[in-house]
Parts: C-alpha cells; structure tokens; sequence
C-alpha cells in the first residue's frame, strides 16, 4: 500500500472522544440545572445547599463550581432561564397573527396555564425579589427578551387601536404588570383564599371561573 492511500485513525478516535466529553459535560450541566431549579424553588437561594443540588445531580461540588462559579452564578443562570422559558413560549402563541381581541385573552389564558404547569417559576421571581434583583440586573439576556415580549404586547394594542377594539395610551408594561399580578395573586394566596372566602379556590370549576374573570377584566381594562 502506498504512502498516499495509508489513513491514520488516531484523529478519528480523537474527534470521537472529543465529542463524547463535550456530550457528557453538556448532559452533567443539564442536570446541574434541573436539580438546580427545583432547590431554588423549593428553598430559595438563602436555604438552597450546594451539596444537595450536586447529590440530585449525580455531580460534585466541584464540578458545579467548575461550571457556575459560584452559588450565585448558578442561581442567575437558572433565574435567567426561567424567564427565558416563558419569553420564548409567548413568542411561540403568535398572537399577532390573531384578531387583537382574541389575542390578549390568548395571553392571559396562556400565563395563568404556565403559572399551573410552572409553580416554580413563581417561587424563583419571589427569591430573587427577596434579593432585590441583583442576580437580574446583570443580566442583559433577561432584559433584551422582555423588551420582545413589551414590543409584541405593543402591537397588539397598536392593533386593537386602530380597529377600533382598544382605548389608546396603555401601556404595555403596566398591562402585562396587571396580566401577571391577577394571575399570580390568586394562586399565591391560595391556601389564604380558601379560608377568607370559604371555597376551594382549586377546583376544576374554580380555576376556570378565574380564568374567565381574568379574561373578562383585561379586555374590560383595554377596550374602546
């Protein structure tokens, strides 16, 4: 065989191997994450411990360290991709291919299902305003989707103007702070709930009564 046929298989064993780290360190970093959120939401970053997120994990203290840094890197990376989950959601309604009207009460329908579906999305939002957002102020990640969520909200309204459905001069942001706030009240101060108004405030028909009372005061707040 001559020199010029002969293969060398070293650097194809290299390259394999090479991605096979990457694929395991990719996968460690996943469940570093996972564990992560749910210490976070469960104890806050005050009470989360390291130990446990690496034991849930299958990883070690190292490790998580060699990855985040630090406790609180760790906890802005998974605070960070909390509100990325949800950005990227309400990106995916594409409600603005939707009549304005039916639009918003699409996305109110839709953050009161993911505060269901994602109890710890709620719980991370109240640790990190227990820490007075320091972990979100240095994260241009966060801000730069919320101002695509504020934009989208925008043109819904811009578009409920001009056919006539929606009052002008509202503002996106305090819109969606009332969208976020009728919806996270309720399933907060469940438990509370429960006892003040003597229902259950989590039966099947209970949640959808809110729902449509959510709906009905939103589109009441906008309209013409």
């Amino acid at each position: 065989m001559s020199d010029a046929t002969q293969t060398n298989p070293k650097p194809a064993a290299k390259t394999k191997a090479t991605g096979q780290r990457s694929r395991d360190a990719e996968a460690t970093r996943t469940r570093i994450l996972d564990a992560a959120k749910k210490e976070f939401a469960k104890n806050g970053l005050g009470g989360a411990r390291v130990d446990v997120i690496a034991d849930k994990a299958r990883a070690n203290k190292r490790m998580i360290y060699h990855y985040f840094g630090s406790k609180d890197e760790l906890f802005q990376t998974v605070l960070e991709n909390a509100y990325l989950s949800i950005r990227t959601a309400e990106q995916k309604l594409e409600l603005n291919h939707l009549p304005p009207k039916e639009a918003l009460a699409r996305l109110v329908r839709f953050t009161w299902e993911y505060y269901l579906k994602n109890p710890e999305f709620i719980t991370l939002v109240n640790s990190e305003n227990l820490h007075r957002a320091r972990h979100l102020k240095k994260s241009e990640v966060v801000r730069t989707y919320n101002r695509q969520f504020l934009s989208m909200v925008g043109t819904i309204l811009d578009r409920g103007v001009a056919e006539g459905d929606f009052r002008p001069g509202v503002d996106p942001a305090q819109l969606n702070i009332t969208i976020a706030a009728i919806n996270y009240y309720y399933l907060t101060n469940r438990y509370t709930g429960a006892i003040v108004y003597e229902r259950d405030l989590m039966t099947r028909e209970a949640l959808e009564e809110r729902l449509q009372f959510n709906i009905d005061t939103i589109l009441r707040l906008v309209a013409a």
